[in-house]
């Protein structure tokens, strides 16, 4: 059984940056295969973030729909946070499309996969301490034959928070530097070797292999990258980060070349990512500003103003920092720009009364657009979005009850601070709505160039070139201009009324996690710093 369709997802891929390093030889594959294929950028959906933009790629469907909408849930009830899971996804995946229609499928380091769906094939989620790799693999034997292979390191494929943190809040030692870049190129190889290794054992006609480097190196390294957006590299130090830095880009483009000869000519071949990159520097206090406004109170700070800036590793907190009594509006987390308005449905007198909901509402949204850059008349805030606005779907209720987009695509940082708006000390990358497009192989046009594509014609383009039907409710649609005329009249596309949409869980997930996988889920929120 060959490789049908191979999916290759680059994490926050930019042509702001793979343009240039096309251009100096440092990437001549990935040239190439724009050149010999389909090109267009991918526009990402609302907000730019990889938990719910990854879903919505591999679902064809926007968060209202699938229902992730951050790497972290709040329980309602308890204000509770808890880290996103493969059963939050409340539809169908191309993953478990495909195995439905009698295919294998092997699937690596994508999110919203653990706990992995028993597809026949493999499942290697991305985002899972590496300790329990072993339990979060599918087949319940796959680590063990993983660990067969030469240089198979499980430590540099799972998540380390402390590590993931580095990419938002920066390095505090410049000799840091050099090891992450490297621990990424080494990750990197590690999937491409998996990968290799699956498909020698028995290929899957879909085929997926997320490379996720590319947005951490973005986040950390976005200076040494492009220093034209900041200031040109002086120190010998600076210099040898930029090397290191393209070193990865070189090395990435070996491994895209080595997938490409692995799938084979007659494979389609799809390059996606989840969005693009930009530019920041502002970084905007939104819980201080809430305080500022009487939104919200304080019930103990103990963190130092200036100890991090977004608070990446505090989100576990917020439900005892704040005097719940004497707030209305809060910032959960610092990856989804959200801002929750704590609604007094008990009449306690907390909070936002039911009926005054929309006017408070309306309010915050009108005071947010007013906010203005430091020392700028421009506005920090380019978009304020309702949760109806950009979240409508059965599941939008889950959503924050405002989304804010920043001026340079930044996070907003959750932490207590002396200020509203401050600056990094130097620009840092953040994510941006434009991401990239790529497709060769049998039936696509060669050297198009097709302007702009949806992240939700994704899933649809790899359900048609598998030769199955689209669900008729995928938000998406097979975008044919990137096909020769006569591919489609020998295939067309065929549209199904059955729905990608579910009633409540994903049908190839068990309805309730087992021992072992609540044993996982205990330990990631124990390296989040949730439990003791």
């Amino acid at each position: 059984m060959s490789i049908r369709t191979l999916f290759i997802g680059l994490d926050g891929a930019t042509f702001d940056v793979l343009d240039p390093l096309m251009e100096q030889g440092v990437m001549p594959f990935l040239r190439s295969f724009f050149e010999t294929g389909v090109r267009a950028g991918l526009e990402t959906i609302v907000p730019a973030l990889t938990p719910p933009a990854w879903t919505s790629l591999t679902t064809g469907r926007k968060p209202g729909q699938h229902g992730v909408f951050d790497f972290f849930r709040m329980e309602p009830e308890s204000r509770q946070l808890r880290f996103f899971t493969s059963h939050d996804v409340q539809c169908e995946t191309i993953w478990s499309l495909a195995a439905a229609g009698g295919q294998r499928v092997t699937c690596l380091n994508f999110p919203s996969t653990f706990p992995p769906p028993r597809l026949a094939g493999h499942i290697v989620p991305g985002w899972v301490p590496w300790r329990q790799l072993r339990l979060a693999c599918w087949p319940p034997n796959l680590f063990d034959r993983l660990k067969e292979m030469p240089g198979f390191n499980p430590r540099e494929l799972g998540m380390d928070i402390k590590l993931e943190e580095r990419a938002t809040e920066g390095c505090s030692n410049q000799d840091d530097y050099g090891p992450w870049v490297q621990l990424h190129i080494r990750r990197e190889r590690n999937w491409f070797e998996i990968a290799r290794f699956l498909a020698a054992d028995e290929s899957s006609p879909l085929t997926g292999v997320l490379f996720d480097g590319v947005d951490k190196l973005q986040h950390l390294c976005w200076r040494f990258l492009r220093p034209e957006d900041d200031r040109p590299l002086e120190t010998e130090w600076e210099h040898d980060v930029r090397r290191q830095c393209l070193e990865y880009f070189s090395s990435l483009d070996g491994i895209l070349a080595g997938l490409c000869e692995m799938a084979g000519p007659e494979a389609h071949v799809i390059i996606g990512s989840d969005h693009g990159f930009g530019p920041t520097r502002d970084v905007f206090y939104v819980n201080a500003w809430l305080q500022s406004r009487g939104y919200l109170t304080w019930a103990r700070i103990d963190d130092k103003p200036d100890e991090a800036l977004l608070g990446v590793s505090k989100v576990s907190r917020h439900n005892w920092m704040i005097d719940w009594s004497r707030t209305k509006a809060f910032a959960a987390t610092p990856t989804s720009n959200g801002i929750y308005i704590v609604v007094d449905r008990e009449g306690t007198g907390a909070g936002v009364p039911p009926d005054q909901y929309e006017a408070f509402r309306r309010k915050l949204v009108d005071e947010l657009r007013e906010l203005r850059r430091e020392g700028s008349s421009d506005p920090l805030l380019t978009s304020v979005w309702t949760r109806e606005e950009i979240f409508a779907g059965p599941h939008g209720g889950a959503a924050p009850d405002l989304t804010l987009i920043l001026h340079d695509g930044g996070l907003v940082s959750i932490l207590p601070s002396a200020r509203i708006v401050g600056q990094r000390p130097a620009v840092s990358g953040s994510h941006r709505p434009m991401g990239v497009f790529g497709a060769r192989g049998p039936g696509f046009r060669k050297g198009l160039r097709a302007g702009k594509l949806s992240i939700l014609d994704v899933a649809p383009l790899v359900m048609h070139t598998l030769g199955h039907p689209v669900p008729a409710d995928m938000e998406g649609r097979v975008p044919e201009e990137i096909f020769e005329p006569g591919a489609l009249a020998a295939a067309p596309v065929r549209i199904t009324e059955g729905t990608a949409s579910t009633a409540g869980k994903p049908e190839a997930l068990p309805a309730q996690l087992s021992a072992e996988d609540e044993q996982i889920v205990v330990e990631r929120l124990r390296e989040l710093g949730y439990v003791e």
